[in-house]
């Protein structure tokens, strides 16, 4: 009877001891999904500390071109990256907010707030040589892998929209572990990922287009921090990514920032206290 009994330990003692491997291994492949970048900063560059930046694109030569919001005070720009200098401004009637901005050949396509409307523009001189309208609730962003258009309209829906006829040809639902991720503002496509800053927030997140899973984010919020502690306090949001794919740097800045940084992401190696992303992003 007692060669039993133990028999009976040693098998509850090996099957408790799986079943705790198990469940350890399940979690660190969980936390190994989870994945947090954090920066450095590579150079930094002047930027207009007036401009609401609503979208960003970087063309080629150091020269950038840029959307920005308000009413009364919208336009679509070419800005030289390393003297910040606005080269040539259009600017939008006032009864229109400016928002995303892609480039497709020689074309910028521009997105307004609330009216559906958008404008085309040629890229070298930015005047306006056409208008479409887009199916989205709302125009927030804009990014292109140069076939296709992606855009954002403030809900958790990516969408991808035809150059041709602006038509919607696919909806993705953003989400983090099946929790919708709202409020998707400007875009940028970036290795075949789409990189969204997401409104009232300090964070990038890295969506896979295929399926609207979050892949990764990217945590901003030093550079605010940076700036405040500088005496710029009346900085606004997060927004604006922009990527040189010649030379794989990536471009961020915010509305109303005076400053457009050049950053490198890392992975976070040490621990940061939380897997949460809404409490690692939120805009304090």
């Amino acid at each position: 009877m007692e060669e039993l009994v133990a028999v009976v330990l040693v098998v509850c003692m090996f099957v408790i001891s799986h079943y705790i491997s198990a469940v350890l291994n399940h979690s660190l492949d969980k936390k190994i999904e989870v994945e947090f970048y954090s920066f450095e900063v590579v150079n930094e560059y002047d930027h207009d500390p007036n401009a609401f930046t609503q979208g960003l694109v970087y063309f080629g030569n150091n020269t950038l071109y840029e959307s920005t919001g308000l009413y009364n005070q919208s336009s679509v720009r070419k800005v030289d990256l390393e003297t910040g200098k606005v080269e040539i401004l259009h600017k939008l009637n006032g009864s229109f907010f400016g928002e995303g901005l892609t480039l497709i050949g020689d074309r910028l396509f521009q997105l307004t707030w609330k009216t559906k409307i958008g404008f085309i523009y040629d890229k070298n001189s930015l005047d306006q040589i056409g208008v479409f309208e887009n199916e989205m609730k709302e125009g927030w962003g804009f990014a292109t892998d140069g076939k296709v258009i992606f855009g954002s309209d403030g809900t958790s829906s990516l969408y991808e929209i035809s150059p041709q006829n602006f038509k919607v040809m696919k909806r993705v639902t953003v989400k983090y572990r099946e929790q919708e991720i709202f409020s998707l503002n400007e875009l940028e496509y970036i290795n075949g990922e789409v990189w969204s800053n997401v409104f009232k927030s300090d964070c990038i997140a890295r969506i896979s287009h295929e399926d609207g899973k979050v892949l990764s984010w990217i945590l901003l919020g030093e550079l605010r921090k940076r700036l405040y502690s500088s005496g710029f306090t009346n900085i606004n949001v997060v927004n604006g990514i922009a990527w040189d794919a010649d030379n794989k740097r990536v471009f961020v800045t915010g509305k109303w920032w005076p400053k457009i940084y050049e950053i490198k992401i890392h992975q976070f190696k040490d621990e940061i206290g939380t897997t949460n992303p809404f409490d690692l992003c939120r805009h304090h």
